[in-house]
């Protein structure tokens, strides 16, 4: 027998709103303000959401139940796996010393930590966010950067405050790509929209974290650079996105804020070094006198250089070709076309790219996708729960559960293939890898228990319809809407971790209420993506990742403090572009 959602339990949608967010407030409230550990949070959270899904809105207790199980295995999988893989690789160039080396390598280009914050979490962030995304960019950002000195509580809030304005490209597009199907908007269409607000963000949000980490006076005293790494990016972005398309736009524009920004700062310094802990050091110009003086180190050539930066290559170029559609359906068993077309696959909290299914090239042949990538509906849930309108267009929407176990194609295997290559180039017996892998488990036990409890909560509150009911608090604003229509995509992501999920949860409602109020549907579907992202730093997911990194689990509470203010603000000023748009500024709807 199928459930339908119930979006008003308590016959008064104030009172349904109230109780809808209690899972939220428990979890974020205990991790933030009374400061319990983050499984603790999460389990009370947990406990609330299946409290309130089972005796307040009526769904049935074992479908809550499969829901939590099937939210934890997919935090296990395929999230936790980027997070084991991607610590595994870091642990190995700190085993092998060449993190030390890549730490001198980045202060040859500037040792002040501002620039390495702009070149390594912003603009290396964007491109692992384009090839990538999954926590992938957060987990390597944020590990970097403590390897390059920055305080760990420092460095998981640079890496979360990076990590928005490439988010709605993220993963070669997958957010844009999931929208379109949602909502039925044409794919490119959305691209170009989201080209046309992220850019401005891609400007804002270097000088963000810059200032966030040394001040204003710390900013001004960097403005040149910071318009150099975020003009490059917001450039590229633009371009990318409104001419060829949402697959390739944090890749392209990810590599050309790296490459200029390095060779802007080879004839380019601040006049005074900022670090952690010492605010001005001596000028720049001294420092650059110092390195030319001394004697040449032979761990400090080229060659050692290239050794010690080539696992983080073997990273990148496994983790893009790993989302390339092509790959994606060969190493998942399906067979591959040219003319490749995306498709959400039923029940996937988070939709994937898809081959279209044409028999494949003669001679090629297929892994059997049973054993590479195979599908399980979850029991007493997929197909027992329908949404209902105003959360959908049709009549009765039958929710899909089925956990997707593709170990092959999924991005943590790519990385681990990039760590195993990097365990012989880096010169680390076989034996000694393995104790590194054994030791990289026991360490991150309980940040994965963690994970799995928050994506439990999220899949609970989503098969619930709990998140829908907060989703339509915030479409009774009227003429205000289209900036709470950013802000319905924020809360999209702050509960689920995704701007894929957020898009497919929240996308059909945002055009349901766009049609209602006689607003541009593509311009308040797209807000959901790109008013999303802003949500990414404070999804409890990324900051259990990002606490991870730096190994500083304990601080979870700590990190959500910090960021919680700035994501709020640029989601509010993502926000207030939208209704910019919807009215002066509607020329910048694409037609």
């Amino acid at each position: 027998m199928v459930w339908s959602h119930v979006y008003d339990p308590l016959a008064s949608p104030l009172l349904s709103t109230l109780v809808a967010t209690l899972p939220l407030v428990a979890l974020l409230g205990l991790l933030a303000g009374a400061g319990w550990s983050a499984h603790a949070a999460a389990g009370a959270g947990l406990a609330t959401a299946l409290a309130i899904a089972v005796g307040i809105v009526g769904m049935p207790a074992d479908a809550a139940l499969a829901a939590a199980l099937h939210g934890a295995a997919f935090g296990l999988f395929p999230i936790g796996w980027i997070i084991v893989t991607a610590m595994f690789l870091y642990q190995l160039t700190l085993e092998a010393g060449a993190l030390e080396i890549m730490k001198r390598s980045v202060t040859r280009l500037s040792a002040d930590h501002r620039m390495q914050a702009l070149l390594i979490a912003f603009s290396f962030g964007a491109f692992l966010e384009g090839a990538a995304g999954f926590g992938a960019p957060v987990a390597i950002s944020a590990a970097l950067l403590t390897g390059a000195g920055f305080p760990a509580l420092e460095a998981a809030c640079l890496a979360l405050i990076a990590n928005t304005a490439p988010v709605a490209f993220g993963a070669l597009g997958t957010p844009i790509i999931t929208l379109a199907k949602v909502t039925g908007l044409d794919e490119f269409a959305i691209s170009q929209m989201a080209g046309r607000q992220l850019p401005f963000f891609s400007l804002i949000v270097p000088a963000w974290m810059v200032a966030t980490m040394a001040g204003w006076r710390g900013l001004l005293a960097v403005w040149p650079a910071v318009l150099v790494c975020g003009g490059s990016f917001a450039v590229l972005q633009f371009a990318m996105a409104n001419y060829v398309g949402a697959a390739l736009v944090d890749v392209v524009a990810g590599i050309v804020s790296l490459v200029t920004l390095a060779v802007f700062l080879r004839w380019w310094q601040p006049r005074e070094c900022w670090q952690h802990g010492t605010g001005r050091a001596k000028p720049a110009p001294a420092l650059r006198a110092a390195h030319t003086e001394r004697a040449p180190d032979p761990q400090d050539s080229l060659r050692a250089i290239a050794w010690a930066w080539a696992p983080w290559a073997f990273l990148s170029v496994a983790v893009f070709c790993w989302g390339l559609p092509t790959v994606k359906a060969t190493l998942e068993g399906r067979p591959q076309r040219a003319d490749t077309s995306p498709r959400r696959e039923p029940g996937d909290a988070l939709p994937v790219i898809a081959a279209a299914t044409t028999p494949p090239v003669a001679g090629m042949p297929l892994l059997p996708k049973s054993i590479v990538a195979p599908e399980l509906p979850v029991p007493r849930l997929d197909g027992r729960i329908a949404k209902v309108p105003p959360a959908t267009r049709k009549p009765l929407e039958i929710e899909r559960a089925i956990y997707r176990l593709n170990w092959l194609s999924a991005a943590g295997t790519g990385i681990l293939v990039a760590a195993l290559a990097a365990v012989p180039w880096l010169g680390i017996p076989w034996r000694r890898a393995a104790a590194i892998w054994w030791e990289n488990l026991q360490r991150l036990s309980l940040s994965l228990l963690t994970i799995a409890g928050m994506l439990a909560l999220a899949f609970v509150t989503r098969y619930s319809g709990t998140d829908v009911t907060l989703g339509l608090a915030l479409t009774r604003s009227g003429w205000l809407y289209p900036v709470f229509s950013a802000l319905l995509g924020w809360l999209g992501v702050a509960l689920t971790g995704s701007d894929t999920a957020s898009n497919a949860m929240f996308g059909s409602l945002q055009r349901v209420t766009a049609e209602q109020l006689g607003l541009n549907p593509l311009l308040i579907c797209t807000a959901n993506s790109t008013g999303g992202v802003m949500g990414k730093m404070i999804d409890a997911q990324s900051i259990v990742v990002s606490a991870t990194a730096t190994g500083v689990h304990r601080q979870e509470g700590a990190i959500l403090r910090r960021v919680f203010p700035h994501s709020l603000a640029l989601a509010i000023l993502m926000g207030l572009l939208v209704w910019l748009q919807s009215g002066p500024l509607a020329w910048m709807v694409p037609q």
